[in-house]
């Protein structure tokens, strides 16, 4: 009897044992919930910010280089572009395309010096255009005007290509103020940059300034100067490339005395001094650049055929163009006398010299 009730007690002493694990269950779970969710709030925290941040950096460095269209092209070609676009924006905000559009059309062109000739083929051949597509609207011709003045300019557009025997020998010829001795600085330094050994002949000895600024120029890039106060151009020039030979080096830019294409007398000069290059390299020079500045004008065409008849110009450095307004005169030129033109100094800056590109300057001259 005794053993029946300790059954009876046994059995209803367990039921107060279920909270307890009621209890251990719950308790669990709720420590480890917030941590969970801790964990997991704090991983992106830190690592979103970061990821921006290195996107927004990459841009930075970037800096311009000696080639192609940068805004600076853009900065020098300013006061054509502003002259240009000031008189198109009225003109092709015009209701009809007629005989009155197509005068007012040559009478900018010309403003621009792009010359006669260049200015009458560029419109007969939009004329053509306009007619065969049936262009009425006048904003639609802007375009095809470009388009047509950008095929007259790759006529001109082709890169020096210094490759062949060394030293290369570029000869810099042109007119008194034309920008020789900066243009050479602004060529070393290209050069250099495209790991070329440059040494600079200082072949203008009647303006004593000459030599001191090659020397100058020769110092800021480290470049070696042939120079001889008052000597004889083609003895300093003959040297310089005699001292190129002996020392493997890669590139000759000799410098001569600025002449007008009037004076026979020094048009004779830088024959001879052509002759006497030629006696040391039998292929130099390989490069004669004629370097003209574009506030010439018209008289660029003028310059070009003199200085070509005496020495058959390879090259056109055209300098200056950030102070003129009359970018056209590089038009003028491919459609008068189409000769390479190698760069455009397009500032006073070291690296303010560009290679031509026609897209590009059509481009940096019409908005």
């Amino acid at each position: 009897m005794f053993d029946f009730l300790k059954k009876i007690i046994q059995k209803k002493s367990k039921p107060p044992q279920k909270p307890k694990k009621v209890q251990a269950k719950a308790q669990k779970p709720a420590p480890q919930k917030p941590k969970k969710v801790q964990a997991k709030a704090q991983k992106p925290a830190p690592q979103k910010p970061k990821k921006v941040q290195a996107k927004a950096q990459k841009p930075a460095p970037q800096k311009p280089s000696f080639f192609g269209l940068s805004e600076k092209l853009k900065e020098g070609l300013a006061k054509t572009r502003e002259t240009l676009n000031t008189q198109f924006i009225d003109l092709f905000s015009s209701k009809k395309i007629d005989n009155s559009f197509y005068d007012e059309l040559e009478m900018i062109l010309l403003t621009a010096d792009v010359g006669i000739s260049a200015t009458s083929m560029l419109i007969e051949k939009t004329k053509e255009t306009v007619k065969k597509d049936k262009i009425t609207d006048p904003l639609e011709l802007k375009e095809i005007l470009k388009a047509h003045l950008v095929e007259l300019l790759k006529k001109i557009e082709l890169p020096l290509d210094i490759k062949g025997s060394s030293p290369f020998v570029m000869m810099v010829v042109g007119v008194n103020g034309a920008g020789k001795t900066t243009t050479i600085g602004k060529l070393t330094k290209l050069f250099q940059s495209q790991s070329k050994k440059v040494l600079i002949a200082a072949g203008d000895t009647f303006r004593a300034a000459a030599v001191e600024q090659l020397s100058v120029w020769g110092e800021r890039n480290n470049a070696q100067v042939i120079a001889q106060q008052n000597g004889d151009p083609s003895a300093v020039i003959f040297d310089a490339v005699n001292s190129a030979k002996s020392k493997n080096l890669d590139i000759v830019l000799a410098d001569t005395a600025g002449r007008l294409p009037t004076q026979k007398n020094l048009i004779d000069e830088i024959t001879k001094i052509k002759r006497v290059i030629g006696k040391c390299h039998s292929e130099a020079p390989q490069e004669v650049m004629l370097v003209i500045d574009a506030n010439t004008g018209q008289n660029a065409i003028n310059q070009l055929q003199i200085f070509n008849d005496a020495l058959n110009v390879t090259g056109l450095i055209i300098t200056k163009l950030d102070g003129t307004a009359k970018g056209g005169i590089v038009a003028a030129i491919a459609k008068d006398h189409p000769t390479p033109l190698r760069f455009v100094g397009v500032g006073e800056k070291i690296d303010d010299l560009r290679v031509f590109n026609a897209k590009d300057y059509v481009e940096a001259m019409i908005k």
